[in-house]
């Protein structure tokens, strides 16, 4: 049994680390794999590149207030316990994916806002996020996150970080 289970955890990191995402979108040739890339290169026309470390996205310019939304940061961290708590801590230790904090104070809001709602091609393009690949050694899924999630969790991120 110990055996199986470090045989499919090995598959599985494996995979993982290979990019299976990528190549699964390219090799498909079924109804459900054509509707996957159809609407990956709807939300790709709709994106626009931008460089001043914010990151590839429909994020440009994201006006942050002095103090965290408390309402927002709310969300955001029921948002963080459903979809993130997996493979980030709130502390600078790594799990599975880095540590949170002090995020808000490394990278801009867009950047952080792009990342989370435009993951593949951050990843595929985005120096940042292409170093935090190589560190981490896995590609962070797809959350499929809104737009107000992706602040929603960007306000909890900073209220994680102190910002008062």
């Amino acid at each position: 049994m110990k055996k199986a289970i470090i045989f499919l955890s090995i598959t599985a990191l494996i995979y993982a680390c290979s990019g299976g995402n990528q190549k699964k979108e390219e090799s498909s040739n079924n109804a459900v794999g054509d509707l996957w890339k159809e609407d990956s290169t709807a939300k790709t026309e709709k994106i626009k590149p931008s460089d001043d470390e914010k990151g590839i996205g429909k994020f440009t310019n994201v006006e942050v207030s002095p103090n965290p939304d408390k309402s927002m940061a709310l969300a955001g961290n029921k948002i963080y316990e459903l979809k993130c708590l997996g493979c980030h801590k709130l502390t600078d230790e790594k799990l599975v994916g880095p540590g949170w904090k002090d995020v808000t104070l490394r990278r801009k809001p867009e950047w952080i806002m792009n990342f989370s709602t435009n993951t593949d091609e951050m990843l595929n393009k985005d120096p940042a996020a292409q170093a935090m690949f190589e560190e981490c050694l896995i590609r962070m899924p797809n959350q499929s996150l809104s737009d107000a999630d992706a602040r929603a969790v960007y306000e909890f991120m900073r209220q994680n970080d102190g910002v008062k």
